[in-house]
């Protein structure tokens, strides 16, 4: 058995508060659209606003701590090793095959894993803020020609659709994180305590 550190003490305080900013985005947000009814509509869109630029600060903190510490490098997608990884949680989990990536310091997520976090990055992050943000400052471009364009329904329903990817996005990555690991917490420990912990060739 070996213990390697993975994750700093920055990515664990990253991870886990931006988890609580976006459980909170969510349920008020879906409270906002009018899926059910809990704080009431006031209440839930001051809280919305509220943890929306709390998560704006950590990410803007979060780009520059990549930026600096060269981290970024963790989420560029590459399409070496793709293929083995998909073959192996298609089928090779079930039969008890090696796992095909070891995670290192150097290298913590596989190529599924690069591919997923960056689509998230790319496509649903940028949609969920920049049409967060144009909802919030409705009143500064209504009227204008950018209402033209892009009228504030349809900013709206671009807002919402993101948010259900998003929610798709959580839960395909909780999905994945409670049942690859050996033992089935392996990877939610190692985002407490930083450490993967197992044999010299594991995952």
């Amino acid at each position: 058995m070996s213990s390697v550190r993975i994750f700093t003490l920055y990515e664990r305080f990253w991870h886990w508060s931006q988890a609580v900013l976006i459980f909170g985005l969510l349920l008020t947000g879906f409270e906002i659209h009018g899926t059910y009814g809990l704080l009431g509509y006031n209440t839930a869109f001051s809280i919305h606003i509220v943890l929306a630029w709390a998560l704006i600060v950590l990410w803007a903190f979060t780009i520059f701590w990549h930026v600096v510490t060269g981290e970024w490098r963790q989420y560029v997608p590459t399409h070496r090793g793709m293929l083995a990884v998909m073959m192996y949680y298609a089928y090779g989990i079930f039969s008890g095959e090696a796992k095909p990536y070891t995670q290192t310091p150097a290298s913590k997520h596989n190529p599924l894993q690069r591919m997923a976090y960056f689509s998230f990055k790319a496509a649903i992050a940028p949609a969920l803020w920049i049409s967060g943000l144009l909802l919030l400052f409705y009143a500064a471009w209504r009227g204008t020609a950018l209402e033209g364009l892009l009228p504030f329904a349809t900013v709206a329903y671009v807002h919402v659709a993101a948010a259900f990817g998003l929610l798709v996005f959580i839960i395909g990555h909780v999905y994945m994180a409670g049942t690859t690991g050996d033992p089935w917490y392996a990877y939610l420990k190692s985002m407490f305590t930083g450490k993967k912990e197992g044999r010299s060739d594991s995952h």
